[in-house]
């Protein structure tokens, strides 16, 4: 039964949608304007926005001081190809705890029990190397094992959790602060994953990740793999599983499954967690500006290279800002009511 809003109402959701909206669309608007200034006028106080002449001499002045295609190429590279990539591990994980789920731990243990298993494993190896005194670097084979034994109770509890405990463990690895995980990241990086770098029978030690898209690509899809698990799994969980089951009757095989009947239904959903994804992938910052320097090097550093402790270039800053999210607000233009249908797919029946 619909509910009927009196039109008093009605303008004043109205009013209060449109207030937020321009808050919101505010500093991207001062941006805009800021980018057809001169450097003089985007610096005075108070603003003169409306009343000083506007040029194009900013957007001349980025372009031939940053080669903005490389820039944009790299972005398209990491944005694009680590959403395909993330999808391909999404929709087998989503489908399975969509319609495969474990309702049960598989391993009754509480928690503290877990966790001291996993600290006392790790405080025992600890001890164990530290007592017979071995030099690891040397040791790589032996570091290695031991980087195994002590992963390994932490695998069990991951995999012998039911399905509603994945999705929040999966979930919680999005609330940890990206500073905190920044410097084992960034030694993966730069030994390319190995904290030995001569393993005797092979050397790595001029070999790394840093500043390219072997690094930077599937760094991207995992750290928004687990919103777009969720994303999947909230769309499929909308699917009657029956149509499955009168497949699987039919002789339809797991991939036919997969390809020809759940991912055709749910195409509004896999859309917009693709561009959900593109976004955030696109946006990203913090990365990016950590890992990347010249050759892998995204819009995100682009735009940094206009704040310099020379001075804050604020008209050039603004046009840089502007060629970078120009693309991506294009694309969410067009694509909006694709995203909102995806965003809202099984809210209403």
């Amino acid at each position: 039964m619909a509910i009927k809003i009196s039109a008093r109402r009605q303008i004043a959701f109205t009013i209060i949608a449109w207030t937020i909206g321009i808050l919101m669309f505010f500093p991207i608007l001062w941006t805009a304007i800021a980018a057809f200034k001169t450097e003089s006028d985007a610096y005075t106080l108070p603003q003169n926005f409306l009343t000083t002449p506007w040029t194009m001499e900013n957007f001349a002045i980025v372009q031939a001081r940053s080669n903005y295609l490389l820039y944009i190429r790299n972005t398209v590279v990491i944005a694009f190809v680590s959403t395909i990539l993330g999808l391909l591990f999404a929709v087998p994980a989503a489908w399975s705890m969509a319609f495969a789920p474990v309702t049960q731990s598989t391993i009754k243990w509480s928690g503290w029990r877990w966790l001291a298993t996993i600290l006392g494993t790790a405080f025992v190896v600890g001890l164990f190397l530290y007592a017979l005194g071995w030099d690891l670097t040397n040791r790589a084979s032996i570091g290695f094992l031991a980087l195994v034994i002590v992963i390994v109770p932490a695998a069990l509890w991951v995999f012998s959790r039911n399905t509603s405990d994945s999705l929040l463990w999966m979930l919680s690895t999005k609330m940890m602060p990206p500073a905190g995980a920044l410097i084992p990241i960034y030694l993966i990086f730069n030994r390319n994953g190995l904290v030995f770098k001569d393993w005797g029978w092979i050397d790595l030690s001029d070999y790394n990740i840093m500043d390219s898209f072997w690094g930077m690509v599937p760094l991207m899809m995992l750290l928004n793999l687990p919103i777009i698990i969720w994303m999947l799994f909230t769309y499929f969980k909308e699917i009657p599983v029956e149509i499955l089951e009168a497949a699987r009757m039919d002789g339809a095989s797991l991939w036919a499954e997969l390809t020809k009947i759940l991912t055709p239904m749910a195409v509004p959903g896999i859309v917009s967690t693709c561009l959900l994804n593109l976004i955030l992938a696109w946006n990203e910052a913090f990365w990016t500006l950590n890992l990347t320097n010249k050759y892998a090097a995204p819009l995100s550093f682009f735009i940094s290279e206009y704040s310099s402790p020379e001075g804050q270039f604020w008209a050039k800053l603004s046009a840089a800002s502007i060629m970078a999210i120009a693309p991506i607000m294009v694309v969410g233009w067009f694509s909006q009511r694709q995203l909102v249908r995806g965003l809202t797919f099984g809210a209403v029946k």
